[in-house]
């Protein structure tokens, strides 16, 4: 194994920042270095340490992406992303296949140079830095361990190629094993683990020299549903305890649920919507985040009457809703009503809401926690609600009338075009 310098590419002649230097084509041991966590510009000199302190609200920007675009030919990968991550945060990148997210992920780790823009870590441009010269963590969805290399050798690799004393690898990837609850897999090989257990190495692999900013790319992709979900919250529990900054990629609208801090909505190279998950999922910012972000009841009518209070909108079916704390907006203008299916209520004939609507139940599907009823709307259209599973109360029969309402605050409303 070498473990000497890794040749960083030539240094740009012009008046640059001495952090930067040209791009030049990635190849595999780059990659495999990176995914190591290899900064061979140095690195922590101590083991992966919880953090005790509390953070306060306004944290600094660890991570700053400033007008970030890149093309494939005629096609726009990414068009002027603008993306600031606060020190000690999780932020996920959500999106569609081709919404750009895993090329913004390698623009940061440096497997692809942006067009233009910049990329500054902790104060410092790094947007033609090598892979290996940025010091970040990566873990990807296929792992990339060794296979021939045991848990702890996995493990020590970005230690070693650190050219740290041999008692102080030893320490630290025992603390890093205990740390992601691997202790005593120390002499196991990759083939012999576990999914689970061999995403976990990666992890391990990715923070053991304790980088500023860890990336993860669809790291639970590969992973049954159980496991996926005991492994989001792993990652989330020890990012906490370490206070690692995190940027993570993934189509999963549950996982960034779960795990994130802040969401940016992705689709077709730009950020829709950037916010904390329950402001994105119950104020989504156009129509495409509140289709894209779990389900919705999404509705096209014209804006009747409006106030600071409220707007009242009018259907093409004749229905009229309010929406309670929507911006006012012109009369006529056409915007979309989104309604989450937890929101309405059965009501009875003497029960009143802000809206209300009859319907006949078209279709019973049964989720386990809960069951979704369709139900076509008297004046036209539908709507699907979801409401919680009681063993002990029997669920309503495709045929049956229902009458449903919510409150106006809970109808959100977005622009149509």
């Amino acid at each position: 194994m070498n473990s000497g310098p890794v040749n960083s590419g030539p240094v740009n002649s012009g008046p640059v920042n001495s952090d930067q230097v040209t791009p030049g084509p990635v190849n595999l041991a780059q990659v495999k270095v990176a995914s190591t966590g290899v900064d061979v510009s140095g690195g922590s000199a101590e083991a992966p340490q919880e953090r005790t302190d509390k953070r306060v609200p306004a944290a600094p920007i660890l991570l700053s992406l400033k007008g970030i675009a890149k093309t494939y030919g005629a096609v726009s990968a990414l068009t002027g992303i603008d993306l600031e991550v606060p020190d000690g945060q999780i932020l996920t990148i959500l999106g569609p296949s081709g919404s750009g997210k895993t090329t913004l992920l390698k623009v940061v780790a440096g497997f692809e140079a942006p067009d233009s823009g910049d990329v500054e870590l902790a104060g410092r441009v790094i947007t033609y830095a090598t892979p290996a010269s940025r010091g970040i963590g990566m873990v990807f969805q296929n792992y990339a361990l060794f296979p021939h290399m045991r848990v702890a050798e996995n493990i020590a690799f970005p230690l070693q190629m650190r050219r740290l004393a041999r008692s102080e690898i030893r320490d630290r990837v025992g603390r890093t094993l205990s740390l992601v609850g691997l202790a005593g897999y120390e002499s196991r090989y990759p083939r012999q683990l576990s999914g689970g257990q061999q995403q976990r190495v990666a992890l391990a692999r990715a923070i053991v020299f304790e980088p500023r900013l860890l990336l993860l790319d669809e790291p639970f992709g590969a992973l049954d549903r159980k496991l996926r979900e005991h492994m989001q919250l792993e990652v989330k529990h020890l990012q906490r305890r370490l206070g690692i900054t995190a940027l993570f990629v993934t189509h999963d609208q549950e996982e960034a649920l779960v795990l994130s801090d802040r969401i940016a909505v992705m689709n077709g190279g730009s950020i829709e919507q950037i916010g904390a998950p329950a402001d994105v999922y119950s104020r989504p910012a156009n129509r495409f985040v509140a289709d894209f972000i779990g389900q919705s009841n999404i509705y096209r009518g014209k804006v009747a009457a409006s106030s600071p209070e409220a707007l009242t909108v009018t259907l093409s079916s004749g229905q009229t809703f309010v929406a309670r704390g929507a911006s006012p907006r012109p009369i006529g203008v056409e915007v979309g009503l989104v309604l989450r299916p937890e929101a309405p209520t059965r009501l009875t004939d003497q029960d009143s809401r802000d809206n209300v609507a009859v319907g006949c139940i078209a279709d019973v599907v049964y989720v386990g926690d809960a069951i979704k009823y369709s139900i076509r709307l008297d004046g036209g259209g539908e709507m699907v609600v979801r409401w919680p599973f009681y063993r002990n109360e029997a669920p309503l029969g495709v045929g049956e009338t229902l009458r449903i309402g919510w409150a106006g605050d809970l109808l959100h409303v977005v622009d149509w075009t």
